[in-house]
């Protein structure tokens, strides 16, 4: 396909907009679809053909205006100003088509060549509006399209007009009048620009506007010194004592001014609804007495859910697995090889794979509850809480994503404007326990609490929430001191999610997990199966000879395992987690952990598989359940430090990322872990005291 058969497309438009779902109609891609602000942080693309046309779509970060204090208006702006798409498609949800024209007209500013795609039509025909699109498109000197994204419908006509667009050219160039003092205060900015400034980036009226507003970023590029900067602020300075108002309001107030003009012209309402179906369902789940338990009842449920109903899969994947390996050690000659596939892979990689199903049903949950506009409540439900520990519900946002993984949860804390809110965030994300942890969970609660373990699941999640709460409240009081910035967020309408938005949702979740069996799990089994196998010399007390693997023949497993080089590196480390009631075994799992959460269980599979090898038990519950070193208290007490001890190595390198420096990364990694060490001490000491006296 020739160069001059490609159309590149912004796609912009306010959180909840259903811009992100637009996108997944529009290209067929596997875009995370969520209903609250701040889902997609970073731009998406997207390819569709169409009359001959290859439309490359880019999906912007849901923002409601273009100025320069967040990372999402920054993202948004930066591409249409510097990567200059051929059209921006301005998706507004109609229902609340006057709050999201503010951004449509901050986008005509630039210059852009424009349309708009009037989502949600129907909902907003429900409430009584009457949208003449033809005219609303006119009044903006472009082409408006009605759509439902949700239900695929008006997506051949947004092709069909974003062709035509293209092939007619720019659009027509609206220019809002801002009254006679602003106006004069524009065109000599606009006079004295040099071009050699911005180099013709930047459309001339668009930065001088920028400038009477006090824009940061346009400030900062051309220098506090810069003689327009000081221009700009004496115009500032006499028309607020003229008008007796800030000037920044004054702007605003002249673009809804305008904005109320085309909706004057172009809408008509009838008698609207007195309360919406979304209106009743809140006065119960956001009730200020009931909203909090309701939130704890849902995520119970969901614990429960995951475990009973998962059961039945793991038990068969279990069995199916067993059967691969008996095969495998029938088919192969004992030795290394045999040895290595049914221990080392099928062991290790199957103690992880066996627990999809509960992931699965997890991330099924989650992806359900954010489609349909809850999250949004549990946010506003948390904020409370929230303002007690220095924060704001909007930091519960990220924080919850992090039950489905701490790296996107820690990129999603961009949605702060705050800096010291979005490094308390980030700081203590990942105490929130993602799905990585949850194959630990399932193992050891079913093992040692068949009839409790969604229960005992669940508590586990509380402590990882209070543990998150406690360290937030630490350190907003004694490191990142300071207000919060103020609390603004929408809640969106309830919806029914459509089956593609939450099959592609979870999928994309469960993707990334099956990607890590088949590869860092996979490695770190097989790592450990090696270092299992491995022995270390020893000698007899008689003549100091070296006995190797062959003179160990008439040894049990367990002390060969205990003479490998695993045995020996958990022997090494095992005075330092002796007090929590962890042995060796125990020792070698956690440190695979600081990998990736999911290498305990790996780990203990490839430990248990070898040990048993003679057995051939493909069922880790039951080796573990066989072991005296573990007890209920002792699975108690990993699932805790599992749960509160060093993220991930990914989420860890995120966190250095986003925080832009070495120092809060590892801070991270250490203060994590020796929060966990005390944690579990506790629980164990106490536990074991309580126990010993009752009996």
């Amino acid at each position: 396909m020739s160069a001059a058969k490609k159309i590149t497309v912004a796609l912009a438009g306010n959180p909840n907009s259903g811009k992100s779902t637009l996108f997944n109609a529009l290209t067929g891609g596997n875009q995370h679809v969520g209903n609250y602000p701040g889902v997609t942080v970073e731009k998406k693309s997207g390819k569709r053909i169409h009359h001959g046309y290859e439309i490359t779509f880019i999906d912007l970060p849901g923002t409601y205006s273009l100025g320069s204090y967040t990372f999402e208006e920054k993202i948004a702006r930066d591409f249409i100003i510097s990567e200059k798409p051929d059209i921006v498609v301005d998706v507004i949800e109609t229902p609340n088509i006057e709050r999201n024209l503010y951004l449509a007209i901050q986008i005509l500013e630039l210059g852009s060549s424009m349309m708009f795609v009037l989502n949600m039509f129907d909902e907003a025909k429900k409430a009584g509006m009457n949208v003449n699109q033809p005219l609303f498109g006119e009044l903006l000197g472009s082409t408006a399209v009605p759509a439902i994204a949700s239900q695929e419908k008006g997506i051949d006509a947004i092709l069909d007009s974003i062709v035509e667009t293209f092939e007619c050219g720019k659009t027509k160039n609206i220019q809002i009048n801002y009254g006679h003092e602003l106006e004069a205060a524009i065109s000599t900015l606009i006079a004295e620009l040099d071009d050699d400034s911005f180099k013709g980036k930047y459309p001339k009226r668009w930065i001088a506007l920028k400038l009477l507003e006090k824009d940061a970023g346009i400030i900062s590029m051309l220098g506090d010194k810069h003689p327009l900067v000081a221009k700009a602020q004496q115009w500032r300075n006499a028309i607020e004592k003229m008008l007796g108002s800030d000037l920044e309001l004054i702007i605003a107030n002249q673009r809804y001014g305008f904005i109320a003009g085309i909706c004057r012209e172009s809408i008509q309402t009838t008698e609207k609804i007195s309360k919406t179906p979304t209106d009743r369902i809140d006065t119960i789940l956001t009730n200020r007495i009931l909203g909090f338990p309701i939130f704890l009842f849902l995520m119970w449920l969901i614990f429960q859910l995951t475990f009973k109903l998962g059961a039945y899969p793991v038990k068969w994947i279990g069995t199916g697995l067993g059967y691969l390996s008996v095969f495998f050690s029938q088919l192969l000659p004992h030795g290394f090889i045999s040895s290595m596939i049914t221990d080392g892979i099928i062991g290790g990689v199957g103690g992880v794979v066996v627990f999809l199903p509960n992931i699965l049903l997890l991330f099924l949950a989650i992806a359900f509850l954010e489609d349909t506009g809850y999250m949004a409540r549990a946010a506003f439900i948390m904020d409370k809480i929230m303002h007690l520990i220095g924060l704001h519900g909007k930091s519960f946002v990220p924080m919850f994503m992090g039950f489905g993984c701490n790296v996107p949860a820690i990129m999603a804390t961009r949605t702060l404007e705050n800096p010291r809110d979005r490094l308390t965030t980030m700081l203590v994300i990942p105490f929130m326990s993602c799905g990585a942890r949850l194959p630990v969970y399932v193992l050891l609660a079913g093992a040692f609490f068949p009839q409790y373990a969604g229960n005992v699941i669940f508590i586990v999640y509380l402590i990882g929430i209070l543990m998150a709460i406690l360290m937030a409240l630490i350190f907003k009081r004694f490191i990142f001191k300071g207000l919060s910035a103020p609390f603004v967020m929408e809640l969106p309408p309830y919806r029914l999610p459509t089956l593609k938005s939450v099959i592609l949702h979870m999928w994309r979740r469960v993707y990334f997990y099956i990607k890590k069996a088949g590869t860092i799990i996979l490695m770190a089994s097989l790592i450990v199966w090696l270092a299992t196998a491995i022995q270390i010399p020893t000698y007899s007390n008689h003549n100091n000879t070296p006995q190797g693997h062959d003179s160990l023949t008439d040894e049990t497993s367990s002390k060969r395992l205990e003479n490998s080089v695993a045995g020996y590196f958990g022997k090494l480390i095992e005075p330092i987690i002796r007090p929590l009631g962890f042995d060796w075994k125990i020792g070698i799992a956690l440190t695979g952990g600081f990998a990736a959460k999911e290498i305990v269980v790996s780990t203990l599979a490839t430990i248990y598989a070898v040990e048993e090898s003679d057995v051939k038990s493909p069922e880790l519950r039951e080796a573990l359940k066989d072991d005296p070193t573990f007890t209920p208290l002792i699975a108690f007490c990993l699932m805790v430090f599992t749960l509160l001890y060093s993220p991930c190595i990914a989420t860890i390198s995120v966190i250095y990322r986003e925080a832009g420096s070495l120092k809060w990364a590892l801070f991270a990694a250490a203060y994590t872990t020796i929060a966990a060490w005390i944690v579990t001490f506790l629980i164990f000491q106490i536990g074991k005291n309580t126990l010993g006296a009752l009996n």
